[in-house]
């Protein structure tokens, strides 16, 4: 049977990753080209750096949330066996895309949360046709994060439940441990 108080606890986890992985797409940082008061150099000026936060505590609470379903689920291969059947290989799909979904989402809200924080620092000679290049994290790394982030928690849920379901119905066998050769006399 699979423990709701962790499902609900996942589902939080889960939400509040996908939360704050919105809002670091939400409030991913801009930047502006200035010049200097000589108006010899131009260079780049950055606004907030707040979605390097938000990115990293959703990868944190992500992590979090895939840690608690393999530590409940003894990471699939600790453990009693499974009984065979569908749940068993539902829960053998699930697992493996979860963690697919898992990685992709890792993935995102990490690069994204590097190349937030990463501000360039050079400055030019002011030059209409060649303006330094002010670099930020592309559109929508967070949000693919957070999509990830949603499937990550929708397949991490589904799993277990298909896990505890097979883990709850194994039956082993209960018979003699030898063969029976009383038929044989």
């Amino acid at each position: 049977m699979a423990s709701k108080l962790l499902m609900i606890v996942i589902f939080v986890f889960d939400l509040i990753a996908f939360a704050l992985a919105i809002a670091a797409e939400q409030r991913r940082s801009t930047a502006t080209i200035k010049e200097d008061a000589d108006a010899n150099y131009s260079y780049c000026v950055y606004d907030s750096d707040i979605s390097t936060g938000f990115g990293v505590g959703a990868f944190l609470f992500l992590m979090v949330s895939q840690v608690l379903i393999m530590v409940a689920s003894q990471c699939f291969c600790c453990g009693k066996a499974l009984s065979p059947g569908g749940s068993r290989a539902c829960a053998v799909l699930l697992f493996i895309t979860c963690w697919v979904f898992f990685f992709i989402a890792e993935v995102c809200l990490l690069a994204g949360s590097v190349r937030n924080a990463y501000h360039t620092k050079y400055r030019t000679m002011v030059d209409i046709n060649n303006p330094p290049s002010c670099q930020t994290v592309r559109k929508g790394v967070f949000a693919a994060g957070a999509a990830f982030i949603f499937f990550t928690g929708i397949v991490s849920e589904f799993y277990y439940v298909s896990y505890s379901k097979a883990r709850g119905s194994f039956q082993p066998y209960g018979g003699e441990a030898s063969v029976g050769m009383a038929a044989y006399k």
